[in-house]
């Protein structure tokens, strides 16, 4: 046993003690203080980008949905008109009009128009059929050299109606036979677009892009800036590549500005949506609150040092009691040979250089043959790690460890004693620490003990359990129900009878009935360990489970696996039709007629009435008898 060294107040390290103390104070605070709010920082970050990447990846879905939506609407009123103008050739006045309603009926439709094989207009929605060939237009090229029916997202183009930047979408025309007839083209205003993503707040420098699936822009809001290539983009080169739909950083080609961007594109059509939220903004309310947490780690920080002032006064005025207090140690030295306990004096590494003559009473030895000897060679092997480990929280003078452990008294025998032992300095030498021990014999207090203990272990075993089956008795179930109606809004309760166990019992005889009831209780047990929930056996064959948060449903579903895990046992039982074991079920829960736990028990006593009545083997819930009481009385009453 190695006891530390406590130097006299004179010494220089014992000056600066309380310095270093305080000052390793105040580094841990600060340490924590800053780790805190360095913690709480970096994890709000990353809250507010997990929130800002869920925000924009919600919004680029519905704008996605949106464009989707829109062109599909008129993808179907152009896939209509196209099959009408396969086989027949209609009245321009009156075709004119259809196409006229169809536009008025599609908000995002601004004009729809039907070319022949030359690029002359044929039909319009507008007033008047306009003149001008439109036989150079890209979609129109496309769809006369390209047998391709499905609609046609053509990039941005200037309207040479409207002068308006617009979108196109085309659809090509056949003949019966297969030959290019001519070509049906939608016009989207790019206004449309923009009046919707207007309405959405994503900061001032923030964006909403659409693009084609090759890269072209069909409108950027808010700078409504169209056909620019954005081919050689991440985004196409490889973000699509890898997913339909994504979230990440970039820096904006539109105004280079450092941005979130969350991008989406449709299954049904090449279309993409991005949405783009400056860094500045997404991190604004972040940036704010860490402002706040430094300026009240500031404050934390100053109370610290405030706190570590007042500590080193605390020390110093804690060593100038120490040394008060050695003073008068030393007048209590003559009651060591006048009280009935073992007065014990150690050295720093263990030795015994004191003992009081009371030790030959009380453990059989001479004290002069104990001087100069380890006190481990008395500390019974088991024990020795115990004393040890309570020896070096000795830290100081005003410190003092309680220890019981088994020594020997001189005959060999082994005897139980406690010791209260501290470190304390001699009035002559304060430099010379040793430890002062007071032992006396316990060996008749922890005989008493272990046996109350052992009493009170098997009292309390025999007080709460059943003594054939090991599950909770008649008494614990009731106080548990008790206690549980009180707790719990929600519960419910199983109680299980053992289908034809008289039967059983008379063929078999009572030992084998016992053990057939410890095998039917191993199952129940089962059911409810690490649970809430208690099993208990309610009364000779019936046993009781009570489910505290547990609803009806469930509860049934408990019911029919006990149920079908006793039938797995396989016992055999003559008296059963079934020629085996098997239990019978009633469930109920607590609803608003409960009024107490007694009631639910007396349904759940019911319900396994009911259970009983049917045949056995089965699982009955109350609530079932009360709907069927219902219903029986509904059509009697009907």
């Amino acid at each position: 046993m190695t006891v530390p060294t406590t130097p006299t107040s004179s010494s220089p390290s014992r000056l600066s003690a309380p310095g270093v103390i305080v000052t390793l104070f105040v580094l841990a605070m600060s340490a924590c203080v800053l780790g805190l709010v360095v913690w709480k920082a970096l994890d709000a970050r990353q809250t507010v980008l997990a929130q800002s990447e869920t925000d924009s990846r919600n919004l680029a879905h519905s704008l996605v949905e949106h464009a989707s939506r829109s062109i599909q609407a008129i993808d179907i009123a152009m896939s209509g008109m196209a099959d009408l103008l396969k086989y027949q050739n209609p009245q321009p006045d009156r075709f004119n009009t259809f196409l006229a309603n169809t536009a008025n009926a599609l908000p995002q439709l601004r004009e729809i128009g039907v070319f022949d094989t030359l690029g002359n207009w044929r039909y319009s929605s507008l007033p008047e059929t306009p003149t001008h060939n439109n036989s150079d237009r890209d979609y129109f090229i496309y769809h006369r050299d390209h047998t391709d029916s499905n609609i046609r997202i053509n990039a941005p183009i200037t309207s040479r109606l409207t002068g308006r930047p617009s979108i196109i979408l085309s659809k090509r025309i056949d003949s019966p036979d297969g030959n290019f007839k001519g070509v049906l083209t939608g016009a989207i205003d790019n206004q449309y677009f923009s009046d919707f993503y207007k309405t959405f707040e994503i900061g001032e420098s923030g964006g909403i892009s659409l693009i084609r699936s090759d890269g072209t822009l069909l409108i950027h809001w808010p700078s409504m800036e169209v056909g620019k290539d954005l081919s050689g983009t991440q985004l196409i080169q490889t973000r699509l590549k890898q997913s339909l739909a994504g979230f990440y950083k970039i820096d904006s080609p539109f105004d280079g500005i450092a941005k979130y961007f969350s991008y989406e594109q449709t299954t049904q059509y090449p279309l993409i949506v991005t949405v783009a939220i400056p860094e500045d903004q997404v991190l604004a309310t972040w940036k704010s609150n860490l402002l706040s947490d430094v300026i009240v780690a500031s404050v934390l920080l100053c109370t610290v040092i405030l706190l570590a002032a007042l500590l080193s006064t605390q020390f110093r005025f804690r060593l100038n009691m120490e040394n008060a207090l050695r003073e008068r140690e030393s007048r209590y030295r003559l009651l060591a040979d006048n009280i009935a306990d073992v007065i014990i004096l150690l050295d720093r590494f263990g030795n015994i250089v004191f003992v009081s003559h009371s030790v030959e009473f009380v453990l059989g030895h001479s004290p002069k043959n104990l001087l100069g000897r380890s006190c481990f060679e008395l500390v019974h092997p088991d024990d020795v790690e115990a004393v040890k480990a309570a020896s070096a929280q000795l830290k100081d003078l005003t410190a003092n460890r309680t220890v019981i452990f088994r020594t020997y008294r001189d005959d060999k025998s082994l005897a139980w004693v406690e010791v209260n032992f501290k470190l304390a300095t001699r009035e002559i030498d304060r430099d010379k620490v040793e430890i002062v021990g007071v032992l006396r014999d316990v060996t008749l207090r922890k005989s008493m003990q272990d046996e109350l203990t052992a009493l009170n272990s098997k009292l309390a075993e025999l007080a709460t359990t059943d003594g054939l089956t090991g599950l909770a008795n008649r008494r614990t179930f009731d106080s548990f129900l008790r206690r549980a109606y009180e707790q719990h809004e929600q519960m419910s309760m199983l109680l299980i009878d053992v289908d034809n166990f008289k039967g059983y019992n008379d063929s078999n005889g009572h030992q084998a009935g016992d053990d057939c009831l410890k095998r039917v209780a191993s199952v129940i047990a089962d059911a409810t360990i690490n649970t809430p929930a208690l099993s208990a056996r309610y009364g000779g064959e019936e046993f009781a489970i009570v489910l505290p948060d547990v609803s009806e449903a469930d509860a049934i579903t408990i019911a029919e696996a006990l149920r079908l895990r006793v039938r797995a046992l396989e016992i055999p039982n003559r008296a059963s039709t079934r020629g085996h074991l098997s239990i019978s079920v009633g469930v109920a829960s607590r609803n608003g007629l409960t009024s107490n736990e007694a009631v639910l028990v007396g349904e759940a006593d019911l319900a396994l009435y009911e259970a009983k009545r049917r045949g056995r083997d089965c699982v009955v819930a109350n609530s079932a008898l009360q709907r069927e009481y219902f219903s029986a009385g509904f059509s009697h009453n009907g």
